[in-house]
C-alpha cells in the first residue's frame, strides 16, 4: 500500500493542484492531510474545496485553529500579532460558515496501521498544534516530543515547513514539509510518501514545481493584507528574509 501525506497548503491552491497531479501519477492508495489548509494564502476557499473533495483523512494544524478563533497574544511575536489577525480576518471573509465549522471539528492526530505497520500522524507534536521541533533537534527531544505518546513504527509530522527523514531506535521520523510555503530554501512544493509491502518500508520526500509568480500575482490581485511579505517568503522559500 502506498500513502501520501500532505500538509501546510496555506491557501496555495495552485501548488496543491500540482501536488495532487503528482500524487495521481504515483498511484497512491490513500492521502492523509496534516493541517494548515487555508490561512496565509491567496485562495483559501479553493484550497478548502480541493481538500474536502478528496477521499482523505484530515487533521487540524495551528493555522486552522487560528482561522477558527483568531491568533492570540503569545502565539506569535507581538510585532506580528495585529497583521496576522488582519490576514486571518481576510481569510475568514473568503470562507463559508460550513468551512469554519469543518476546521473546528477536525481531529488532532491519526493512528493507523498499514499492512501491520503502525503510523502516528500529527501536525506539530502529539500534545501541541504550535510547538516547533526542527530537523536538527537532538535525539532526546525527538524521542520526548514526537515519539513518547504512541508506540509506532513511523512518526509523521509537519508544521516546520522543512521536510526530512530520520531514523532513531529502529523507528522512522518524517516531516512532510509544506505544499504551499516551503521554508527550506527550495521553492518547490513538498510532501511525503510511504510505501509498505509485505513488511518492507519505502519512504520518500517528493518535490513538485509550481508557478511561483502566478501565486505572487494572486496575492497582489486579491488585496491580501500582507502580500509583499508573503511574496518574498514564497520566492525565497524562507521565513526569515
Amino acid at each position: 500500500m502506498k500513502i501520501a501525506c500532505i500538509s501546510d497548503i496555506h491557501g496555495n491552491a495552485h501548488a496543491l493542484e500540482k501536488v495532487l497531479i503528482d500524487i495521481n501519477k504515483k498511484n497512491v492508495d490513500k492521502i492523509y492531510v496534516m493541517g494548515d489548509l487555508c490561512y496565509r494564502g491567496p485562495e483559501p476557499k479553493r484550497s478548502m474545496d480541493l481538500i474536502r473533495s478528496l477521499n482523505a483523512e484530515v487533521i487540524k494544524g495551528n493555522a486552522d485553529e487560528w482561522v477558527v478563533r483568531g491568533v492570540r497574544k503569545g502565539e506569535v511575536a507581538d510585532t506580528a500579532l495585529e497583521m496576522m489577525n488582519r490576514e486571518r480576518d481576510w481569510v475568514v471573509s473568503k470562507l463559508d460558515q460550513t468551512d469554519i465549522d469543518y476546521l473546528a471539528q477536525l481531529p488532532t492526530e491519526i493512528n493507523v496501521r498499514v499492512e501491520g505497520v503502525a503510523l502516528h500522524l500529527f501536525h506539530a507534536t502529539p500534545d501541541s498544534l504550535f510547538e516547533i521541533v526542527p530537523p536538527g533537534a537532538d535525539d532526546e527531544i525527538i524521542k520526548s516530543k514526537l515519539m513518547s505518546s504512541k508506540d509506532a513504527q513511523i512518526y509523521i509530522y509537519a508544521h516546520v515547513h522543512k521536510p526530512y527523514t530520520r531514523y532513531l531506535n529502529g523507528k522512522v521520523i518524517m516531516n512532510t514539509g509544506s505544499v504551499g510555503l516551503p521554508f527550506d530554501s527550495l521553492a518547490m512544493a513538498s510532501y511525503a510518501t510511504i510505501e509498505i509491502t509485505e513488511g518492507a518500508i519505502r519512504t520518500s520526500i517528493e518535490r513538485v514545481s509550481f508557478d511561483i509568480e502566478e501565486v505572487v500575482m494572486q496575492y497582489q490581485a486579491s488585496d491580501y493584507p500582507n502580500a509583499e511579505m508573503m511574496a518574498k517568503v514564497l520566492r525565497n522559500a524562507r521565513v526569515n528574509i
